[in-house]
C-alpha cells in the first residue's frame, strides 16, 4: 500500500491561552444543570488581541466558544516602539489595572492574567500591577479595557532628529502644570513682567518730609 502524504496544516494566526475554566451551576425545575465556563484570549502578538467567554456542558466546546466570541472583539493596541505610549489606570468592577511604560529590556513585570494578555498582544517592555479583587476573569477584562483606553501619540514613533527638524520643541514638551515633585512648586516667571508704575498715593508719601518733633515733646 503506498503511503499517503500529509496533510498540511496551515499556520494560526492567532495564538491562544485559557485562562480560567470554572465550573457554573444553574438551579432549574428538575434540579441544578452544570456547565463549564471558559475564558480565552487570543493575540497574534503584533498589536492584535481579543478576549472571549464560552459555556457548555464539556471543556472543548466551551473553549472553542470563547475562542470564536474573541475573534469577533479583536482590538489594536496603540504602541510606542516595543511598549505602551503613556501611564493609564483602568477600573472593571472591582478590579484595577495600571500599565506603564518601560525602556527598552525591561520586560514584562506582570503577572496572573494580566500578563498572558500582554503576551499576546506584541508588548515586551511594560510594567503592570493588578490593584484590588484578585478575580482573573475581572483583571482580564480590566486589562483588555486598559489597552482600547490607549492614545497613539505620533512623535514618540519618530527619532529625536526628525522630533526637532519637523516639530516644535512645544509640542514635544508637554506644559508644567501644578506642582511637581523633582522642580518644586511653581515660580512667576521675573525676566518677563514689567515693573509696575507708581501711583500718585506712593509718589505723595515719599515727597512728604516726616514730621519733627517738638522740643517739649523729647523733654
Amino acid at each position: 500500500m503506498k503511503k499517503g502524504k500529509a496533510p498540511i496544516r496551515e499556520a494560526k494566526e492567532f495564538e491562544e491561552e485559557v485562562i480560567q475554566i470554572d465550573r457554573v451551576t444553574r438551579v432549574v425545575k428538575g434540579g441544578r444543570r452544570l456547565r463549564f465556563r471558559a475564558t480565552v484570549v487570543i493575540g497574534n502578538k503584533k498589536g492584535k488581541v481579543g478576549l472571549g467567554i464560552g459555556k457548555s456542558t464539556e471543556v472543548t466546546g466551551a473553549i472553542s466558544k470563547a475562542i470564536a466570541q474573541a475573534k469577533k472583539e479583536l482590538i489594536v493596541v496603540p504602541m510606542a516602539g516595543q511598549t505602551i505610549p503613556h501611564r493609564i489606570q483602568v477600573k472593571f468592577k472591582s478590579a484595577k489595572v495600571l500599565l506603564m511604560p518601560a525602556i527598552p529590556g525591561t520586560g514584562i513585570k506582570a503577572g496572573g492574567s494580566v500578563r498572558k494578555v500582554i503576551e499576546l498582544s506584541g508588548i515586551r517592555d511594560i510594567m503592570g500591577k493588578c490593584i484590588g479583587s484578585p478575580n482573573r476573569l475581572n483583571n482580564s477584562q480590566a486589562a483588555i479595557l486598559a489597552l482600547t483606553k490607549l492614545k497613539n501619540i505620533p512623535w514618540l514613533k519618530k527619532t529625536p532628529e526628525q522630533v526637532v527638524e519637523n516639530e516644535p520643541v512645544a509640542a514635544v514638551r508637554k506644559p508644567f502644570r501644578g506642582n511637581d515633585r523633582r522642580n518644586g512648586p511653581r515660580r512667576p516667571m521675573q525676566g518677563n513682567r514689567k515693573p509696575r508704575p507708581a501711583t500718585t498715593e506712593t509718589v505723595k508719601k515719599s515727597e512728604t518730609p516726616a514730621p519733627q518733633k517738638n522740643a517739649e515733646d523729647q523733654k
